[in-house]
């Protein structure tokens, strides 16, 4: 339960997380502000050179209270709720700092797109759609700034604007939503207070339908985001932030875990009320002591021990479609988990049957990873190493693949968390997505040497492939192969492994043949008559006199002899020893 007790117990007030996104310059900051009753701390950006630009650099965070919707009374009633709390989280629509966008989104309820009814859907509008269909089900349009449209025509560009929201978002699992228009700061930011706000009130009743009573889970370790931190002379350090998992109460021990510490929880509030419980999905100021909060701006606070910092990580993942670039492996991402965003090299890797048939589809930027890549991954089964992630070229389902995370430096995140991985160092004026995949976090690797410990569990093989051809033969069960090797390869690595020849049969390899890495091949089945022919008129043809050693060589090098020779094995990649490896 979210609970919002006052200091004598009598009402509580049920939050509920509206997450404000859009593009940079849409108006967000202003509708905020002109919804909210109370500021939060964070709120309506602290940030100097925000402030100058009237550009939100931070998240925001602000509330409004209003009276429980009818159709909220049954379920909230019973509960001891009487009012409902719209906490609206104002993200920043900035290009450089879409991170912050990622850690506001996996603390909302509803999503609110706030879109410029004049500019339409501009490329940082796409990239918040984006990640609200990756991290929330329910979402709300609001065309701001209809004040600049010429009065006359106001109407009907604002039923062209929604019905051209409705297009874009048929596809999405926002189809249908509702799409609202308002003036939130007429005149814009140089304005006067004097003017109203237009559309507030409608706005605020269409929120109060939307609203339903969130799924909260009070068991399990605390995790709360922390977005501001402060110090109150006389009473200590203040984080105030949203827990996103958990709860916690008055006397609780948490961690710092980018510090390391642990502090004692003093005292606690909710936009000025004082309470001794906050849970999953609540607002919350919590009281410390002996805690410096410059060490602290933006942060995780957690049950102590909870969460885990990784080197590197396995994820169930997934390709955003309107990503144009390929996902390459050894390729370097930017990737945002818990409240993180650190630089990391990637390399994909599938089952047999996805990288073999290429049948997938990409998914749609909406679907949550499937549980089958979750469910499906185990250190126990075998993979194949790809080159890149692999994209279907017909409809239906996704193959499942996986990738491998290596981060550059330590991240601190929970368990199973939403990763997205995205390119932030593409130019901010280029119209194109920069979120790349998505993914659900599997395996976290704590070892600072997880390429000793742990990799080598990991059973990704590569396919290899060596080509050469007949020299000569040697005797009915035995030929001399050439150009499958160079001079310098240890050929003892490769004794024993079998090939096959372009005329059918199977041979194995017994050695090394003088020093130019030719290789003594036993058939044991004997060589057929037919291949023995091939050899012969092969050779006769070869003969000729005079030839200089450098066409001699030449020649050799080209597959002048009728039947090739056929090495194939795999190589797990993070096998410490490289064995070869045939089925």
């Amino acid at each position: 339960m979210a609970d919002g007790d006052n200091v004598g117990g009598s009402t509580k007030t049920l939050n509920f997380n509206v997450g404000v996104l859009g593009h940079v310059d849409s108006g967000k900051t202003s509708l905020a502000r002109a919804l909210s009753s109370t500021a939060s701390t964070a709120a309506f950006d602290k940030n100097p050179q925000s402030r100058e630009r009237g550009i939100t650099l931070d998240l925001g965070f602000s509330s409004f209270t209003v009276d429980l919707p009818q159709h909220l009374e049954a379920e909230c009633r019973p509960r001891g709720y009487d009012s409902l709390q719209f906490t609206l989280v104002d993200c920043p629509g900035h290009a450089s700092l879409i991170r912050t966008i990622i850690g506001g989104a996996q603390i909302i309820d509803l999503m609110v797109l706030v879109v410029d009814v004049v500019k339409g859907m501009q490329t940082q509008t796409a990239e918040c759609l984006l990640i609200g269909q990756l991290t929330c089900s329910r979402m709300l349009v609001i065309l701001n700034k209809t004040d600049l449209l010429p009065s006359e025509k106001r109407q009907s560009a604002i039923d062209k604007m929604t019905k051209r929201m409705h297009k874009t978002l048929e596809n999405t699992r926002f189809k249908d939503c509702p799409v609202i228009a308002v003036a939130a700061k007429p005149g814009g930011p140089e304005a006067t207070e004097t003017d109203e706000p237009l559309g507030i009130p409608e706005l605020v009743e269409v929120l109060k339908q939307q609203a339903f009573l969130p799924q909260r889970d009070s068991t399990g370790s605390l995790l709360m985001a922390v977005d501001h931190c402060f110090s109150i002379r006389g009473q200590g350090t203040v984080m105030t932030g949203t827990v996103l998992q958990g709860a916690v109460h008055i006397n609780d021990t948490v961690e710092i875990p980018a510090l390391k510490v642990t502090k004692k929880v003093k005292s606690m509030q909710m936009f000025r009320r004082p309470v001794s419980v906050a849970v999953q999905g609540d607002r919350v100021g919590v009281c410390v002591t002996q805690f410096d909060p410059k060490l602290l701006e933006r942060g995780v606070v957690c049950s102590p021990g909870s969460l885990q910092t990784l080197y590197a990580a396995l994820l169930a993942v997934h390709k955003i479609s309107y990503y144009r670039g390929t996902l390459a492996s050894r390729s370097k991402f930017h990737i945002s988990l818990g409240h993180e965003t650190v630089m990391a090299r990637v390399s994909f890797f599938g089952s047999a049957a996805a990288c073999g048939s290429q049948s997938g589809a990409e998914l749609d930027p909406g679907s949550r990873p499937g549980d089958e890549a979750e469910a499906g991954f185990s250190f126990d089964r075998e993979y194949l190493h790809q080159d890149e992630y692999v994209i279907g070229q017909s409809e239906g389902k996704a193959p499942d693949q996986w990738a491998l995370l290596e981060f550059e430096k330590p991240v601190t995140c929970p368990p199973n968390c939403l990763v997205i991985g995205s390119r932030l160092d593409t130019d901010i004026h280029a119209n194109t997505c920069r979120l790349a995949f998505h993914g659900r976090l599997l395996h976290g690797m704590e070892d600072k040497n997880y390429a000793e410990s742990t990799l080598p569990r990991l059973l990704i093989s590569k396919d290899k492939h060596r080509e050469g051809a007949v020299e000569r033969v040697t005797d009915d069960y035995t030929v001399i192969g050439r150009n499958l090797f160079k001079k310098e390869t240890n050929l003892q690595l490769f004794v024993g492994l079998k090939v096959t020849l372009s005329s059918g049969e199977s041979g194995v390899i017994e050695g090394g043949f003088g020093q130019s890495g030719k290789v003594k091949i036993r058939i044991p089945e004997g060589l057929k008559d037919e291949t023995k022919l091939l050899l012969s008129c092969g050779k006769k043809k070869g003969k000729g006199g005079g030839k200089s050693d450098s066409v001699k060589e030449e020649e050799s090098k080209g597959d002048s002899q009728p039947v090739s020779i056929h090495l194939r094995f795999k190589r797990y990649i993070f096998d410490p020893k490289k064995k070869m490896v045939q089925s």
